[in-house]
């Protein structure tokens, strides 16, 4: 980050970081995860290496934290999903924190890519992957051919290939 870049994001953090703060606050009810939710939201500004001046900076910065605040409300809803999957299990799950902390960021990740696939291809992918239904039943599901069907996999497929080469 150049010195142009740091005094332009100090000034952007001096100027607007307490009305962010107030801004999560009040989605929060919290004033300690608005200032961590508010930190987190520099943080990606730092990194977005942006080449022009922001015009709106308090929408931008809105913009950042309602997507972080998404993504924190999708993470806690995963989580506690998981939670409850362990607490129906017969026998106890003893899982150490970092174990979980993995499970629970490959869960993340998981939904995200289900999420970016669109509608019909989720829908025909777990149909296929989870439900166990052949091709044939899943095109007469959806009312799709099985080409069609096939297709749908080959695109939610190659986004799972990619998902799991190493960045």
């Amino acid at each position: 980050m150049s010195a142009l870049d740091r005094s332009a994001l100090h000034q952007l953090y001096s100027a607007h970081n307490s009305w962010l703060k107030g801004w999560l606050r009040v989605r929060l009810g919290n004033a300690a995860d608005a200032a961590d939710l508010a930190q987190d939201t520099f943080v990606r500004v730092m990194t977005a290496r942006i080449d022009t001046p922001i015009r709106e900076p308090r929408g931008y910065l809105s913009a950042i934290a309602r997507s972080l605040l998404i993504d924190k409300s999708r993470r806690r809803t995963i989580e506690q999903a998981y939670l409850q999957a362990l607490s129906l299990r017969p026998e106890p799950v003893d899982v150490s924190p970092e174990t979980r902390l993995s499970i629970i960021e490959m869960l993340v990740s998981i939904d995200t890519l289900l999420d970016e696939l669109g509608s019909r291809t989720r829908d025909i992918f777990l149909a296929v992957q989870l439900e166990g239904l052949s091709y044939v039943a899943t095109a007469e599901r959806y009312g799709v051919s099985v080409t069609t069907v096939k297709n749908h996999l080959i695109r939610a497929m190659t986004r799972c290939l990619l998902l799991m080469e190493p960045e």
